[in-house]
């Protein structure tokens, strides 16, 4: 089934509903479960792989490259559906390569090539094959790993009629660029290839994403109900990391947890201060589901809020709210980002010092994937907004005590009317934990 076809589903995924501004937060999309069944049609992972591929062959079609090579986790994953543990990801250790007339090739880790062959039959058995360059160089490059790989890659491309062609890689080590380039191969940017083929996901991807969504909705109800004095920021990671492996979870990439003084400005890492009573706090919780990705900020008082703290939240969620409402087919990225403030509005000297704060990012296989969002970049390079994505809005602003901050943000499906919510935990206004 091809992608255009496929997305035909989103219309019967998703539909808007428009709901009075007082009512809680919504969704029409289903999380149904990390399990297969067969009396209820969920994730149809065959239908899954043969849209991405589809995808990624239109992608290489529409580009001057004769093949994609790819050394990046999820650009692999996307061609392949193969997969071997996080340990893995992004050492380089690990490639595909697409060609325009053939089907995918793995060069993987020793034995996951054979493991492949036995359980991936989507795959060419003889095309599931193991591969070193080198382990990031603790092998010399002098071991001829880097050459044999070009060689091999070189062979390929000559069989599959695009020799003469340019390749597109996404990330690359330099000995195994200058093999590549000895063996003959122009080598080009594939990575904006690869990123024009995943920035519209299928009804499946919109699952995975939902499902992903759900089990940090739960995670939220467990940190409010932990959130007290004498907890320490470092504690709330580890809960949620127990929790989500505990729901399924493939991944648990980061967990932010941030309280107090740390608020403002944000530094992105969690510690092992004591939460204090009437402590603002807020957490961002970055996890994968069969790959796919949340990012999904949610901001809590301990015990009690000041007035600066409900300043603050309202001020992010009014910012998150026009945004969301803006979102819809047609609209271009530049004219969400013109919504939000200026960095020096909120205390920073550059839109690059504030960037990640008044933010928007795909999400998929990758955590920051097509539409980017903010005024750095968009403002002069927007993009069209098209059904199909799926991104998150984030928010960010500085209480007027000096040291709080609020921090919102929602995930987002664009449907052919508007956007409608992944993220479901309780944010129209400060949700105050274990009040006194």
């Amino acid at each position: 089934m091809g992608p255009e076809r496929d997305n035909k589903g989103l219309r019967e995924l998703v539909t808007m509903t428009l709901t009075p501004a007082s009512e809680f937060a919504q969704t029409s999309i289903a999380a149904p479960g990390i399990i297969g069944v067969d009396w209820e049609e969920r994730v149809d992972y065959a239908r899954l792989r043969d849209y991405r591929l589809a995808r990624a062959r239109q992608a290489l079609e529409a580009s001057d490259l004769g093949a994609l090579l790819v050394f990046e986790s999820s650009n692999i994953r996307y061609l392949t559906a193969t997969h071997i543990g996080t340990w893995g990801y992004n050492k380089t250790e690990r490639w595909a390569l697409l060609t325009r007339t053939g089907e995918p090739w793995i060069w993987d880790f020793g034995s996951a090539a054979k493991n492949h062959r036995l359980y991936s039959p989507w795959l060419k058995p003889e095309q599931s094959n193991g591969g070193n360059n080198g382990l990031q160089g603790a092998i010399a490059p002098t071991s001829g790993l880097p050459q044999g790989t070009a060689e091999q890659i070189a062979s390929i491309l000559k069989e599959e009629g695009v020799a003469g062609m340019p390749i597109g890689v996404d990330v690359i080590e330099m000995p195994m660029l200058r093999e590549l380039e000895a063996a003959g191969i122009t080598v080009n940017d594939g990575q904006q290839v690869m990123l024009n083929a995943r920035q519209i996901k299928n009804k499946d991807e919109i699952l995975l994403l939902s499902q992903a969504a759900s089990m940090v909705d739960g995670v939220y109800q467990d940190i409010s109900e932990a959130l007290k004095p004498g907890v320490r920021e470092n504690d709330i990671v580890a809960l949620a990391t127990r929790r989500l492996l505990e729901m399924g979870s493939e991944q648990v990439e980061a967990i932010n947890s941030i309280a107090g003084e740390r608020c403002s400005p944000h530094p992105h890492v969690f510690s092992d201060r004591l939460i204090r009573p009437g402590d603002q706090a807020y957490f961002d919780i970055i996890h994968a589901f069969n790959g796919y990705r949340t990012c999904y900020y949610r901001t809590f008082a301990v015990g009690r809020a000041t007035n600066a703290h409900r300043d603050a939240y309202k001020k992010a969620r009014e910012l998150i709210d026009s945004a969301i409402a803006m979102v819809k087919p047609g609209v271009t990225t530049d004219q969400i980002a013109a919504l939000w403030p200026t960095a020096q509005e909120f205390g920073f000297s550059s839109e690059m010092e504030a960037f990640g704060l008044q933010f928007g990012h795909g999400l998929g296989l990758g955590l920051h994937e097509r539409p980017v969002i903010s005024r750095l970049n968009s403002l002069e390079n927007p993009v069209e907004i098209e059904p199909g994505m799926v991104f998150a809005l984030e928010t960010y602003w500085p209480a007027n005590d000096g040291h709080s901050a609020a921090r919102i943000e929602e995930e987002l499906v664009v449907t052919e009317t508007g956007a409608e919510l992944l993220t479901l935990f309780p944010a129209e206004e400060l949700f105050v934990t274990n009040p006194y």
